[in-house]
């Protein structure tokens, strides 16, 4: 006791256990301090290496869409122009057709207004530029010949009828009248044009011109007609003729048989009369049917 009582009271050993204190203390103080540095450097190497995998993760996804999405906006541009490629030929095709076509064709929108006419429906109509005139001012006072059940008689009516949902026209016959006067006989057949989902695009009228087979038919009446009439001009005559001769030859009175002689001579020329008129008619058409 009393040895660590000098102990204690001696400078030299109170220095060294101090010195002894402040070490020990400074090592533990330095060990505690190494470990909660580790411990933080882990936890921030942790919480820096979480949210890289994490960001980097979605901005790889973003940019995978991204490609995918410009790759499919290069492949919806090239089936656009592919179509547009399509429908210009298809267009080009069309109109390629409808231009060498003989008929007339005129499309009427479903305003009734004119949408596009063909060379041929053109110069049928005598109307250079038919586009946005709708049907009345086109045909004016065109009519029906012999207009079906239930048809207008006018055409601009009849082909307003169509439009609005009404019956098509097949080979109907009107007459048509150009602005410059000429009258023409048409053959006219219009029916309703609709898309792929059944929508109304308009109506499509297709024209013939049947001017000179309708003139040819009428000749043929004509002459049909006149025959006719030749054939009981000759039955008259030759019973006329047959009656006379009958009465010469039952009869013995000179002055009577020269007056029917001579009533027979007067039936026969008329006879000739009639069929040579007959002939030099049908002469004379044929070479105006000739251009003679």
């Amino acid at each position: 006791m009393e040895a660590a009582l000098t102990l204690l009271s001696n400078p030299i050993a109170l220095k060294m256990g101090l010195v002894l204190f402040a070490a020990v203390f400074s090592f533990a103080m330095a060990v505690l301090i190494i470990r909660r540095m580790r411990r933080s450097l882990t936890e921030d190497s942790v919480e820096s290496q979480t949210p890289t995998s994490i960001e980097q993760l979605p901005l790889h996804t973003y940019h995978a869409v991204i490609q995918q999405l410009k790759q499919q906006k290069h492949e919806l541009i090239a089936q656009q122009q592919a179509e547009q490629r399509r429908a210009k030929t298809s267009e080009n095709v069309s109109a390629a057709i409808l231009s060498n076509l003989s008929s007339g064709v005129v499309f009427f929108g479903p305003n009734g207004l004119v949408r596009q006419a063909n060379q041929a429906a053109k110069a049928i109509l005598a109307i250079a530029s038919p586009a946005g005139m709708d049907a009345a001012t086109l045909f004016r006072e065109a009519s029906l010949v012999d207009p079906p059940d239930g048809i207008p008689n006018r055409v601009a009516e009849a082909i307003h009828q169509v439009i609005q949902g009404g019956e098509t026209l097949k080979r109907v016959e009107a007459y048509y009248r150009t602005p410059g006067g000429d009258s023409r006989v048409l053959d006219l057949n219009v029916s309703q044009v609709r898309a792929s989902d059944a929508a109304l695009l308009g109506a499509a009228c297709l024209i013939d011109d049947r001017t000179q087979i309708a003139g040819i038919r009428r000749q043929i009446e004509l002459r049909g007609e006149l025959s006719a009439e030749m054939a009981l001009a000759l039955r008259n005559s030759l019973v006329s003729i047959a009656g006379y001769a009958q009465q010469l030859a039952q009869n013995r009175d000179p002055e009577l048989a020269q007056q029917l002689a001579s009533d027979i001579a007067d039936e026969a020329n008329h006879l000739d009369r009639t069929i040579g008129g007959f002939l030099a008619g049908k002469v004379s058409r044929n070479a105006a049917a000739n251009g003679l």
